[in-house]
């Protein structure tokens, strides 16, 4: 039994042995699984291709898988243009996966869509669906002295400049036989003569050679005025008799004009010793008093009271003729609101400014356009659309719309326009912004879209401020917001931009305090919350101010920040009721001059304007600061101050009961205009949205306003913002 055991253990062992080595043979030659299954897949059962435009191409891949173990044949459908393989579909396929490279290269616009079938071996079937747009290549606008043509590749607009000589349109009809010249459209000005020396030819960007009253001759200031001939042009001739000459100007004595002579005179009872003021007559000897009679106050000659109609007014616009439009946040503005027969218009807009004697308003409408109307109409001149110029920045964004406008020049119009970024949400608080420089005709002269890192944070970066100098130069100040919602709120700091007229950009520079309106006088940027003056050649610091610039006003010597503490929004300003205004001398920024109030009287409203008032024959008008104050009993005053000195002209009682403190203040010729009554911030954008605000205005005849330095859309479109008649 024991022997019989011990052969039996052995034969099993060798029996052992042999499987062993049999499955050795076998793992290594690797011979076929006897009823093996292969799995054939594919990783996306569909490839959609990336948009493209005809003449490029788009590439992707998909992986053919095996997901068995024993390898499969496969034969493929043809893959048809304009798709194409750029690895070959595999007719083996082992175990594991095979990546395919695809490509999609059409040569025509259109939607394109094919399905390939791979079917293997074991009977197994797999189904790729190919699927891709090629979209029309867009048109771009050619600007002047450079061909705009799409780039497939790079998926926006390219320009190349023009030859030299090329023959182009100027945008403007006082220049004659245009070419192009380093890539700028020059001309030679249109010669405007009508004859007539007493008359001012001029040549109007839109509507050519015009003629305007010329300026009054000089006098000598020795009691010879200056006269007009129409064909030998200025002379003088002998001033009134009693024509104050120098400076002795009392009722017992006084430098007077008799027969074209200064001479010292004892003046006559009932003698014209004081200039009438807008609320106050003339002033008239009584022995050696001159006497004048007591003040009347400026009444109300036309309201407009957006509460009692339920409207969302809050912004004034007075044209030359003294013509006003009423407008405010995406409501519908009332054109020539203070004649017999106002217009409205057909589209919301915030705010409107004045280009070429002609109406521009921002959202009018609210697609990525801006047009020039006329003033009473409303009739539109020229529309441009951005979307339409620039389909490349169309495609990059969800919505277009205006921002800011500045005139920059009268064939000048800088054109601000915000977009949301394509392929985001709604609510989204990322933003884009592109600059785009127009002609006198609406035609485009440059177009870009503006970058730095603070455009490129998610908190609704916004334009603050927009103005222009004398040149015709560009400068914009951005930074982030503290809220969400119009009217937005400023925070710090300020990215602060400088262009060319034609949109070049020049310098940028941050500066540490909240972005607000821009004013530029003699060559210096005064931002309004900042209290440094910066050169508008390089944005170096100039010269400062103890205080902020405010909403400052400017003659060719002097500028004339707002009081500090004082406000136009909603509740009023500080703690403090200020009563001062000072003028700071230019260009050294030294004060010149200090305007007190009388006591028990403050200053209400950061409002300022410059007008003129006449002040005797022969005289230039006297260039003055207005402003409004409160008096003893809450009554409201209009002060004029002196921009040269600082002396008080007048101070005018107005005759109306407030809701508010002034928030708008703007000038018509023989008028004042004053907007109150709006109850949210005026120191945001756009300011006081939402509001039903009231329009007031009093008769001054004789009051027009100063034609001094034009510092651009200060104080934002719809303010501050009076153009010269003549360039």
């Amino acid at each position: 039994m024991a022997r019989a055991t011990r052969a039996g253990g052995v034969g099993r062992t060798v029996i052992l042995l042999a499987v062993v080595l049999v499955a050795g043979l076998a793992c290594r030659d690797e011979p076929p699984l006897v009823g093996a299954v292969g799995r054939l897949r594919l990783s996306a059962p569909r490839v959609d291709f990336p948009a493209t435009y005809p003449g490029t191409t788009r590439d992707a891949e998909v992986r053919v898988v095996n997901g068995g173990r024993a390898p499969l044949d496969v034969t493929w459908t043809e893959v048809t243009a304009p798709f194409s393989l750029l690895d070959a579909l595999p007719v083996r396929v082992q175990a594991g996966e095979v990546p395919v490279r695809l490509r999609f290269a059409p040569s025509a616009a259109g939607t394109y869509e094919i399905t390939v079938i791979g079917t293997a071996s074991d009977g197994g079937r797999v189904e790729l669906v190919l699927a891709a747009e090629a979209k029309p290549i867009p048109e771009c606008s050619s600007v002047k002295c450079f061909t705009a043509t799409f780039d497939v590749v790079l998926e926006q607009c390219v320009e190349s400049v023009q030859p030299d000589g090329t023959v182009c349109d100027p945008g403007n009809s006082c220049l004659v036989e245009a070419t192009c010249q380093a890539g700028r459209c020059k001309g030679r000005e249109r010669a405007c003569d009508d004859g007539n020396a007493c008359t001012t030819d001029v040549c109007h960007a839109l509507d050519g050679c015009q003629t305007v009253p010329a300026p009054p001759c000089p006098g000598d200031g020795k009691c010879q005025v200056g006269t007009c001939d129409p064909v030998k042009g200025c002379g003088l001739k002998p001033a009134s008799d009693g024509a104050f000459c120098g400076p002795v100007r009392t009722c017992d004595s006084a430098d007077v004009c008799v027969e074209g002579r200064c001479t010292r005179q004892d003046l006559p009872d009932g003698f014209v010793c004081a200039s009438a003021s807008p609320c106050q007559g003339e002033g008239r000897c009584k022995g050696e008093v001159c006497e004048r009679p007591g003040t009347v106050p400026l009444a109300v000659d036309w309201t407009y009271d957006a509460r009692s109609t339920g409207e969302e007014l809050h912004d004034m616009l007075v044209g030359p003729e003294g013509d006003v439009t009423l407008s405010g946040f995406y409501a519908y503005p009332l054109l020539d609101a203070a004649s017999e027969s106002p217009v409205r218009s057909v589209n919301s807009a915030r705010r409107c400014m004045l280009w070429n004697d002609r109406l521009l308003c921002m959202d009018l409408p609210q697609d990525g356009t801006v047009s020039l109307l006329e003033r009473t109409t409303g009739a539109p001149r020229w529309t441009f659309t951005l979307s339409q110029a620039r389909p490349d920045f169309a495609q990059r964004t969800l919505t277009l719309f205006l921002a800011r406008l500045a005139v920059m020049a009268p064939d000048r119009l800088a054109a601000l326009f915000e977009a949301y970024p394509a392929n985001g949400p709604r609510d989204t608080l990322c933003r884009m912004y592109f600059l785009v420089v127009l002609d006198a005709y609406g035609r485009m002269v440059s177009a870009q879209e503006l970058t730095d890192p603070l455009l490129s944070e998610c908190n609704h970066p916004h334009p603050f401020g927009l103005a222009s100098d004398s040149v015709g130069d560009l400068y914009v100040s951005f930074s982030r917001t503290l809220n969400v919602g119009a009217p937005l709120q400023p925070g710090s700091p300020t990215l602060l931009m400088a262009f060319s007229s034609d949109g070049v950009p020049r310098w940028k520079k941050m500066e540490n305090f909240r972005a607000g309106e821009l004013a530029v006088v003699n060559g210096l940027l005064m931002p309004e919350h900042g209290m440094q003056a910066l050169s508008t050649g390089d944005g170096a610091p100039v010269g400062s101010i103890p205080q902020e610039f405010g909403r400052l006003v400017a003659t060719r010597e002097v500028v004339v920040p707002s009081a500090p503490g004082t406000t136009v929004n909603p509740g009023g300003g500080g703690s403090t009721a200020p009563t001062q205004l000072t003028g700071y001398g230019l260009p050294a920024l030294g004060p010149v001059w200090t305007y007190t109030l009388k006591q028990g009287q403050s200053l209400n409203t950061k409002e300022l304007q410059l007008a003129t008032w006449p002040v005797g024959e022969g005289l230039p008008p006297e260039t003055l600061v207005l402003t409004t104050a409160v008096g003893g009993n809450n009554q409201r005053l209009l002060v004029g101050v002196s921009a040269k000195d600082g002396s008080e002209s007048f101070q005018c009682p107005l005759s109306y009961l407030p809701r508010s403190s002034p928030q708008r203040l703007e000038l018509a010729p023989g008028g004042l205009l004053l907007m109150e009554g709006a109850s949210t911030c005026g120191e945001c954008d756009p300011p006081f949205a939402e509001s039903q605000a009231r329009f007031l205005r009093f008769a001054m005849p004789g009051v027009l306003p100063a034609q001094e330095p034009w510092p651009g859309t200060f104080g934002g479109p719809g303010h501050g913002h009076h153009e010269h008649g003549v360039r």
